[in-house]
């Protein structure tokens, strides 16, 4: 068991794993944690020094959650560990959430020290409006839901998350999936989540990816992914660099989870091919 102490003090658990020619660092979505990864990190340990961790309020980080942080903190955290750890020539992988945290990355530190990014179904922007349709619930939420979501309760809001991510979800009677979704929020602080939810809402993140100047790969789920499948054609125009798109067809938002061998035999074709 691993913890990085961060400059306020707070710490976030960490692993490190594998000896490898190359460097990985693989982020994990918003109400995740590290595990997601523990399967893939098992078949590409041999190809690469791996590193997961908990973000702040997630899993074995959940007491590191003073202040109220945003997808920028998060972006801080993710420096402060390539800084302690002196990692360079990352390959940087972020799903879902983890994504945005490259994009605040790169907006805050560049990509000096990154040798490519891997986004895994996920947007750059979250609310569709008339010009842009490929955020959130496939072009359908807009500002209105996310004011209107504003007055529920935390169980529903994420209760319609997981169902968007899990759509098989919505066939399981509410009051058999309401223990495993509590279980699952309280590896979780509320009040992290909650900022964290809102600082991704309200970004725009379109300009930041033509920023990026290492090679990008986009992996995205069909049909069961939150987003466009348009989305991938779009990352294709606008990234300025080498870019490829890998598609998981018979697969969620939970990609990573669904196929956890196929995920590690992309990544790796990813680390050979660079």
């Amino acid at each position: 068991m691993s913890y990085l102490t961060l400059k306020n003090g707070e710490k976030l658990y960490y692993e490190d794993q594998g000896r490898g020619p190359e460097t990985l660092i693989m982020m994990h979505g918003w109400t995740s944690s590290h595990d997601i990864y523990v399967k893939p990190v098992e078949r590409l340990k041999e190809e690469a020094r791996c590193i997961i961790y908990d973000h702040r309020g997630h899993g074995r980080s959940k007491e590191a959650g003073s202040g109220s942080p945003t997808m920028e903190t998060l972006a801080e955290d993710l420096h402060e560990l390539i800084r302690q750890l002196a990692l360079s020539n990352i390959t940087l992988l972020g799903w879902s959430m983890g994504a945005g945290v490259i994009f605040n990355y790169v907006r805050l530190y560049g990509c000096e020290g990154l040798k490519q990014i891997i986004l895994c179904d996920m947007t750059p922007k979250q609310l569709n409006d008339a010009e842009w349709k490929l955020g959130l619930y496939k072009g359908k939420y807009t500002k209105a839901d996310m004011e209107r979501d504003a007055g529920k309760d935390f169980y529903s809001l994420y209760k319609e998350f997981a169902i968007g991510a899990i759509p098989k979800l919505k066939k399981i009677p509410g009051f058999l999936l309401r223990k495993p979704l509590k279980q699952k929020l309280a590896d979780c602080d509320e009040a992290v989540l909650r900022s964290l939810a809102a600082s991704m809402k309200t970004q725009d993140n379109r300009p930041v990816v033509g920023e990026i100047s290492v090679p990008v790969t986009y992996f995205y789920a069909e049909p069961g992914s939150l987003f466009s499948p348009a989305l991938s054609d779009w990352y294709r125009d606008h990234v300025k660099t080498p870019f490829k798109a890998v598609c998981f067809p018979e697969s969620t938002h939970m990609l990573v989870s669904d196929y956890p061998d196929r995920f590690a035999e992309e990544v790796r074709a990813v680390l050979k091919n660079s």
